[in-house]
C-alpha cells in the first residue's frame, strides 16, 4: 500500500489521477465494508472511468464505521455537530493526514516555516476531537515564529500578533470560524497584509449568511481586498482553499464532480449548479468517494459553493 500512497502523491495529470482513482475503487469496494455493501446493494457495474464509481452519500459517517477492515484507527475526528448528530472519521494513519494537509497547504497557501499562523478557533478548541484544530496546530508547529498560536477570545491579541509580524516583514495567515471573524470585523481593525482563512459556518452563534454576504462584510472590517476560505470536512482528509472571487482551487489529490440535484448518478454540465460529489484520494484506508451535501458549480479554473 505505501507504493500506492507514494504514488497518489506524485500524480501529474488527469489520466494518472483517474487511473489511480480505478485501483483505490477497487482496493475500498474490497476492504471497506460500508462502501462494498453499498455497491452491493446498488448492483453497480464495474466502472471503468471516474464518472461510473459510485459516490457514498455522507450521511453514512453518522452512523457507520467507515474504515478499512486491515486498520484499527489511530484517531475519530467529529464533526462540530451544529446540523444535528455528529459524523465520525475513523483514520487510519495519522501520518497519512498529516501528509495530506501539509501537501495541499504548501501547494496552495505555501511554504508555514516562513508564515506566523494564527488560528482564532474557539468553537472547535472548545469541542475537541476536531480535524481543523489538529490540522492549524501542525501547521503552527512547523511555523518558527513565537508569534503563531492560537488565541482563543482575545481580539486585541490576534491584532498584536500581526502588527507584530507585519513589523518583522513576516507573511500572516489567521484561520478564523466565521462568526469569530465577523466580532474581529466589528472592531474595525485593519488586516489588509493579512491572508484571512474564514472556515466553517456560524456554529449557531450568528444569523447565517451567504459566502458573498460573508465575505462583504469580512472585506469592509478587516480592511482586506479579499478573504480566503477553506473547504474541508471531518469526512475528507484533503482541503480546497479559494483566495479570491470564491474560486476553490484543489491540488492533485482531489476533484470536484456536480451531480445533478434530481439523479445522484447523473453529472451536470460545466457551470451548472448541483450536488457536490468528492474524489479525496488520501480518504485511502476509509473511503474516497464521497457525495457531499453541498451545492456547487464547476469551472474551468475552480469551483465554488452555492
Amino acid at each position: 500500500m505505501m507504493a500506492l500512497v507514494d504514488r497518489i502523491f506524485s500524480i501529474q495529470n488527469d489520466t494518472e489521477f483517474e487511473q489511480i482513482a480505478l485501483e483505490v475503487f477497487e482496493y475500498q469496494k474490497s476492504n471497506c465494508l460500508v462502501y462494498k455493501k453499498y455497491i452491493d446493494y446498488l448492483n453497480w457495474p464495474y466502472p471503468t472511468k471516474i464518472e461510473e464509481i459510485p459516490f457514498l452519500p455522507i450521511d453514512f459517517f453518522k452512523s457507520q464505521k467507515i474504515i478499512s477492515e486491515e486498520f484499527t484507527q489511530e484517531i475519530i475526528f467529529k464533526s462540530s455537530g451544529t446540523g444535528g448528530k455528529r459524523s465520525s472519521h475513523y483514520v487510519a494513519q495519522t501520518s497519512l493526514y498529516e501528509k495530506s494537509f501539509n501537501f495541499n497547504y504548501e501547494k496552495l497557501l505555501g511554504n508555514p516555516q516562513e508564515q506566523v499562523i494564527l488560528a482564532l478557533l474557539p468553537n472547535y478548541m472548545e469541542q475537541g476531537e476536531s480535524s481543523l484544530i489538529y490540522m492549524v496546530d501542525n501547521l503552527i508547529s512547523k511555523s518558527p515564529h513565537p508569534l503563531s498560536g492560537f488565541v482563543l477570545n482575545d481580539l486585541d491579541e490576534i491584532k498584536k500578533r500581526y502588527d507584530e509580524a507585519i513589523r518583522l516583514n513576516i507573511p500572516v495567515v489567521i484561520f478564523g470560524v466565521s462568526y469569530a471573524l465577523l466580532d474581529l470585523a466589528a472592531l474595525n481593525f485593519n488586516f489588509e497584509k493579512a491572508l484571512i482563512i474564514e472556515t466553517g459556518g456560524m456554529k449557531g452563534k450568528r444569523k447565517e449568511l451567504t459566502k458573498l454576504e460573508l465575505h462583504k462584510e469580512l472585506k469592509l472590517g478587516l480592511k482586506c481586498e479579499n478573504i480566503s476560505s477553506e473547504y474541508g470536512m471531518t469526512e475528507l482528509l484533503s482541503q480546497a482553499y479559494s483566495k479570491e472571487n470564491g474560486l476553490f482551487k484543489t491540488t492533485s489529490l482531489m476533484k470536484v464532480l456536480i451531480r445533478e440535484t434530481d439523479d445522484p448518478f447523473t453529472y451536470t454540465e460545466l457551470g451548472k449548479t448541483g450536488g457536490i460529489n468528492i474524489i479525496d484520494l488520501a480518504n485511502l484506508y476509509s473511503c474516497s468517494f464521497i457525495a457531499t451535501q453541498d451545492l456547487g458549480k464547476v469551472h474551468k479554473d475552480g469551483f465554488e459553493i452555492m
